[in-house]
């Protein structure tokens, strides 16, 4: 019996997949659990494996291309079935499509790849790159022309002409509807172009700047990534409805530095990075205010008793953020090797859908890039964002003289239908102390 191979939804906010590349050929033996592709979601490349036994008779779909969650890609069947019914309506999606099993409470894991800083601002890591995808050289687009005074029109009033015409009379600043055709049914074509420009010419009569030729060789056009498209999605989706504000503070980091330095002196097992002790930090103080640590759900707001800090990683196809379940309640050292780990699997496209999603709040560091300051977007239903700038030495009074205090200026994004000013203020009011004393955090 015949198995329909559909494009399968591999993680929960997946709306399409691109075929990465083919593990099986057209008439290989197939056993249920065989490893078929690799499909690209919009969070990481997946592995599309079969739901049944026999020969694998068509491959619907070629490497490279992107098709939608549903969709016939394959069919596996027995080498004497005939499949010709089954693969003539492949185009249109199926509704009982099988779908990968999606971690629990789902919708709020559509956070994953939507986590992005205004202008680029959530950081990532970068991911292995994806295989390169064909770019087919673009035609310059032509503005549509108005309809002619002359009787070069066709049905519905519409100017008739040859695309050349229309391009030559785009790159010469000729008006079509100044133009009579002398082709077939009043069409104009080319000779009409060069002689309306030669009359133009010998009148004196003005025209419009001449628009630059283009050509294929100059312009690239980059094909959308899955990644990047959910991400552009998830934007439209924060920026517009979202009411935001912001709030900036700047953090003494001179203690977290002498901290940092004598954990390096105990061995490597005890090394962290500023960073790692600043999202300690922000998860301790998640859990003393719940208020922070929510999510907006349309009709109510529900606020975490569990800290899951998701970290914002840049990869070379756009941004995502791992998640650090119950970041509160981990031991320094472990959550920077859990960091580590989660950031380079985020940089080779192979985090697994519960890995970046389920997050209550995430935080995004462009300090490694010299970003003194800059503002995130939210990424719903969380209300709220912490961008992290650089650590920077700072001079400043101190008794009769001055001395040098290495600082570190915070930015958080709150989404003012669930998190009031004063909240948020409270909240880094709490960071602070924790930052600048960070002793509390290994108690």
């Amino acid at each position: 019996m015949a198995t329909k191979v559909f494009m399968e939804a591999l993680s929960p906010t997946m709306e399409e997949g691109r075929l990465v590349k083919w593990l099986k050929n057209e008439g290989d033996a197939i056993k249920s659990g065989d490893l078929l592709a690799e499909v690209e979601t919009d969070k990481a490349i997946m592995e599309l494996v079969a739901r049944g036994d026999g020969v694998l008779r068509k491959r619907l779909v070629g490497e490279g291309e992107s098709r939608p969650v549903g969709q016939l890609i394959a069919v596996i069947a027995p080498a004497d079935e005939n499949i010709d019914a089954l693969i003539a309506g492949a185009g249109a999606p199926s509704a009982g499509t099988p779908a990968a099993p999606a971690p629990a409470e789902a919708k709020p894991a559509e956070q994953a790849a939507g986590a992005v800083a205004a202008g680029g601002g959530r950081e990532t890591q970068s991911a292995a790159p994806t295989p390169p995808q064909d770019k087919a050289p673009v035609a310059p687009v032509v503005p549509p022309q108005p309809a002619q005074a002359s009787g070069a029109e066709g049905n519905g009033g519409q100017s008739r002409s040859s695309p050349l015409a229309r391009r030559l009379a785009s790159e010469r600043g000729l008006d079509l509807s100044q133009v009579r055709g002398s082709g077939p049914g009043g069409r104009i074509i080319k000779r009409d172009i060069e002689s309306a420009q030669a009359a133009s010419a010998g009148t004196g009569a003005p025209q419009r700047p001449a628009v630059a030729a283009t050509s294929a060789g100059d312009y690239e056009d980059i094909a959308l990534t899955q990644i990047r498209k959910t991400i552009a999605k998830r934007l439209v989706e924060s920026i517009g409805p979202i009411p935001t504000f912001y709030l900036t503070a700047e953090f003494d980091l001179t203690r977290v530095t002498e901290m940092r330095a004598a954990m390096a002196e105990m061995g490597d097992e005890f090394k962290v990075s500023i960073n790692d002790i600043l999202m300690k930090a922000v998860a301790t103080a998640l859990a003393q205010h719940p208020e922070v640590n929510a999510h907006w759900l349309g009709d109510r707001i529900r606020q975490h008793h569990r800290v899951h800090l998701g970290m914002a990683v840049a990869t070379d196809d756009g941004l995502i953020v791992p998640v650090i379940f119950d970041a509160d309640r981990k031991r320094m050292s472990d959550l920077s090797r859990e960091a580590r780990e989660l950031a380079k699997r985020a940089r080779e496209r192979k985090l697994k859908p519960e890995e970046y999603t389920g997050s209550t709040f995430s935080i995004s560091n462009l300090g490694m890039f010299g970003i003194d300051q800059f503002t995130a977007i939210i990424n719903p239903p969380e209300t709220a964002i912490l961008a992290i700038g650089a650590a920077k030495d700072l001079v400043v009074p101190s008794g009769d003289g001055y001395v040098t205090r290495k600082v570190v200026r915070v930015t958080m994004s709150c989404d003012h239908r669930a998190v009031d000013g004063a909240v948020g203020a409270k909240f880094l009011l709490t960071l602070r102390r924790l930052i600048e004393n960070p002793l509390m955090l290994v108690f």
